[in-house]
């Protein structure tokens, strides 16, 4: 039987585990696939893949190339959040010196509209750089980018993620815990709640999270877009789950 691994707790990453583990119907006469999808486990309570999971790291590319060596993975796919660029990295490394086929699967990007006031920066760094007080940020790139733009001069974060940050929280940060999809309705209400000026996010793309930026564009908020970091040289990119199974399955 081919043994697929699958990197990421992304929608992306659970849709293909359901699309793959239809075939474990093959498993009796030999055919089909096993798909094991591995979670790094920095979500409590994340939304749980079909079929066999692993959670926790695999110890770099080193851990990763052994794993796969030992479990005589036949595939892997990388579908973590784009914005996982570690993770990515030693996936490439690891199939690089096993010779496991990788494959990355992203969702699209985000692009700028009609209406939309956006300014794309390469780093969270950057963005951070952009901010010039006194303002009022919607700071939506997850709670370990915090530190970067805590101790800014007149900058007051209202600022969203799954689960809390670090202690302490400074005091010119309000903490909102939340997960999505989001609506439009509740964007603005939040934005207009606190007296909003600026959305800084990151190009995560997929419509999870697309409300913000169509509040952002309603309500006239200029947008600090994060680009994505760039992928190791050499690797094979799909867009859509279908394009990944089709693959995954030889």
């Amino acid at each position: 039987m081919r043994r697929v691994l699958i990197l990421g707790g992304t929608a992306e990453a659970r849709a293909l585990a359901a699309e793959l583990s239809g075939e474990l119907s093959g498993e009796l006469s030999g055919g089909g696939v096993h798909v094991v999808s591995s979670l790094a486990g920095r979500v409590s309570n994340p939304r749980l893949p079909v079929g066999e999971v692993r959670e926790g790291g695999f110890g770099g590319a080193d851990g990763l190339a052994a794993w796969l060596a030992a479990e005589r993975i036949d595939a892997l796919v990388d579908a973590t959040h784009p914005f996982a660029a570690r993770m990515t990295a030693s996936a490439a490394e690891a199939a690089a010196r096993t010779g496991v086929p990788l494959l990355v699967l992203r969702r699209p990007g985000w692009r700028e509209g009609p209406g939309d006031t956006w300014r794309r920066v390469p780093s969270l760094h950057a963005a951070a750089a952009q901010l010039d007080g006194p303002v009022r940020v919607f700071l939506t790139t997850g709670r370990r980018s915090l530190p970067v733009f805590t101790g800014l001069a007149g900058v007051w974060l209202l600022a969203r993620s799954v689960d809390p940050p670090e202690p302490p929280v400074p005091d010119n940060v309000h903490v909102v815990l939340d997960r999505g999809p989001y609506t439009v309705e509740g964007e603005r209400a939040l934005i207009r709640e606190h007296r909003l000026d600026v959305l800084v996010t990151k190009d995560s793309g997929g419509p999870m999270t697309t409300a913000k930026l169509v509040a952002a564009r309603e309500l006239g908020l200029p947008v600090i877009m994060v680009d994505r970091p760039p992928l190791p040289g050499g690797i094979r990119l799909v867009e859509t789950v279908a394009e990944a199974a089709a693959w995954a399955q030889g």
